[in-house]
Formats: C-alpha cells, structure tokens, sequence
C-alpha cells in the first residue's frame, strides 16, 4: 500500500500547476509570484529526487530557496512537515 501512496503523491508532485501553487501559497499563507510558481512548477516535472528521501528533500527545499527565498522555502518545508504528520504518513518520510 505504502509504494501505491508514495506514487500518488510524487505524481501530484509533478503535475502540481502554477495556479495551483499560487492557491495553495494563499492557503498556507506564503507568497509566491506567478514567475516564482511557474518556475516551481516546472522544477517538480523535471524533478527526479526522491522526495521521500530526507537528504534529497533538502535539496529539494535548497533549490526552492533558490527560486524563491529561504523563508519561503522554510514555510514551505514546515507545511509538508505539517500535511505529512496531518496525513499519519510519517512511515513514508525517512
């Protein structure tokens, strides 16, 4: 079951849209500019690290520092924290 649930999620990953990056940053309150999500949008297709991988996961967030800035991929971070624990999906997240 776990490897169905983690398919799904790098999934959602890689097809997450701009729009719905702006929506979600409204929803979590960070802010995003259209050019910050696009550009977001497609890192994640083009993305092959693990996410479920600590060590690439932080390269993850390092690069969105990069996109973005550090407090937003810190907030940004903290609300995959948050969605995982919300979710019971600690188990996943090495």
């Amino acid at each position: 079951m776990s490897i169905f649930i983690k398919e799904m999620i790098k999934n959602k990953l890689k097809n997450l849209s701009a729009e719905e990056l702006l929506h979600y940053s409204k929803q979590y309150g960070f802010q995003l500019t259209e050019k910050q999500a696009q550009q977001i949008a497609i890192y994640l297709r083009k993305n092959t690290r693990d996410p479920f991988n600590q060590k690439a996961r932080q390269e993850m967030f390092k690069h969105l520092a990069t996109i973005t800035d550090e407090q937003t991929a810190t907030k940004a971070e903290q609300l995959l924290y948050t969605l995982v624990q919300s979710y019971g999906l600690e188990h996943l997240f090495q």
